[in-house]
């Protein structure tokens, strides 16, 4: 119990001699009496390293890596190669951050199924890289807008393979049935045998070179998030590929030579537990190259420029969250047996994932080291409801007591940007360690943030 899986957490991760985790060269208690609890502590040394390592595959393999959502100041523009990093962004919120910390516009994609005008015209006004298309509505406002604009838009469309991803259900992107891209599947009625040509996403292609103010430069897919086998990705590539062939046959060579990229999306899991194992990045790098070259020369199209999006991988590691313990008891279970509730001073407001997703994630007592026997415990939240789990089944020192300290593993990503307010519980802070010292990157939210809103009558 006492040991740091060196998988799981920061490679900056270690116990003092008194027992007391260090992140980035900073104590556990030293965070937490600066910023208080609940706290999301970054190690900006591991971020960085992660990125560089995607970037300097993404240079090798002619594949380039998109960036994750959140520190993207840590990414200095003048480090982004020809072939190197790129950043994908859900429509709104995440393009305004990207843009204020000067990631370059033209390097920058927008993603979303339901981009509404005033997100996809300010798309348009900041002159990003591309627009990944997910609907005929879609195509058909973002051409208008544009024409407004006087401009013409390069876009991708978000294809759905078909591919069943070894996941959850909720993370799993590339089935039929569900809201994103259109599909591969021939549409119904197409006559018999069907074949790309008739389906969904060759409509999709066709409305995009009929319009007047875009232009197509590549394909997208994502079969979905947390993935740890690369047959998924093998599968998905040789449809999409599938439908670029019938694409390129349609329409000629000459006309369709602009459809240069390939975005295999991402989905790249990283280990929220000891035992979890994914593949390296340039393992999965490599295999995704050869794959493409493969597929690519079976079919005679040129090889495409490969896209994927670690995001994942970079920021999940470099995270942790930081807990104070609170109420402690036992609950009998059937027969003999009991169960440890530890309650901790945040909850499903900053990890949503464990309920949503039945996510599992490792956590330590972070204060000191305890000899004590180790009991079986489950790591609860404060709030209102019983799905409000942190950690589901863990082991953790029979002698826990109130306001030790427990830090979670593999935070970094996700869990802030799905924060909320539940029972007004106010965001927790952001701080960053480095070379032994820390800083705040994001303030806590105060009940006078929330007073703020109301508006007078």
């Amino acid at each position: 119990m006492a040991a740091i899986p060196a998988n799981v957490y920061p490679r900056g991760t270690a116990r003092t001699d008194d027992g007391a985790v260090t992140i980035g060269g900073v104590a556990v208690d030293e965070l937490a009496d600066t910023y208080g609890t609940p706290l999301f502590v970054y190690d900006e040394r591991d971020f960085r390293s992660a990125a560089r390592t995607c970037r300097r595959r993404s240079d090798r393999t002619d594949a380039c890596t998109t960036h994750p959502r959140r520190s993207c100041r840590w990414r200095s523009p003048a480090g982004c190669s020809r072939r190197g990093s790129r950043w994908t962004c859900a429509p709104g919120g995440e393009l305004a951050i990207a843009l204020r910390a000067g990631f370059p516009a033209e390097r920058i994609a927008m993603h979303g199924n339901n981009k509404d005008e005033t997100e996809l015209d300010f798309a348009l006004e900041s002159q990003i890289g591309h627009i990944v298309v997910d609907s005929m509505i879609e195509i058909e406002r973002l051409d208008r807008l544009a024409g407004a604009r006087g401009v013409v838009a390069d876009v991708l469309i978000r294809v759905t393979p078909g591919v069943e991803a070894h996941t959850h259900e909720f993370i799993s992107t590339a089935h039929e049935d569900q809201k994103f891209g259109f599909a591969l599947a021939a549409v119904a009625g197409s006559g018999a045998g069907g074949t790309y040509r008739d389906s969904k996403a060759m409509q999709a292609v066709r409305a995009v070179f009929a319009s007047t103010n875009l232009r197509l430069v590549g394909l997208h897919s994502h079969i979905g998030s947390q993935i740890f086998e690369i047959d998924g990705f093998e599968l998905a590539a040789h449809r999409v590929l599938g439908l670029l062939a019938e694409v390129v046959a349609e329409f000629g060579l000459e006309k369709t030579r602009q459809i240069e990229v390939l975005d295999l999306g991402g989905g790249l899991g990283i280990s929220y537990i000891p035992s979890e194992d994914p593949p390296a990045v340039a393992d999965l790098a490599s295999s995704l190259v050869d794959i493409v070259r493969r597929e690519s020369e079976r079919l005679g199209l040129p090889m495409p420029t490969i896209a994927v999006e670690p995001g994942r991988a970079i920021a999940g590691p470099a995270g942790v969250t930081l807990y104070r313990v609170g109420t402690i008891k036992d609950v009998a279970l059937d027969g003999a047996a009991t169960r440890r509730y530890v309650s901790v001073d945040g909850g499903m407001s900053d990890n949503i994932r464990t309920v949503l997703y039945d996510a599992e994630y490792d956590v330590r007592l972070a204060n000191r080291v305890s000899d004590a026997e180790a009991v079986v415990c489950r790591v609860v939240g404060k709030h209102c409801e019983s799905g409000d789990i942190v950690v589901r089944d863990c082991w953790l020192p029979a002698d826990l007591t109130p306001g030790d300290m427990l830090v979670v593993g593999a935070t970094g990503a996700y869990c802030y940007s799905m924060s909320s307010r539940y029972n007004m519980a106010p965001r927790a802070a952001v701080a960053v360690v480095a070379e032994g010292a820390s800083r705040l990157m994001l303030r806590r939210e105060t009940v006078e943030d929330f007073l703020s809103l109301e508006v007078d009558s």
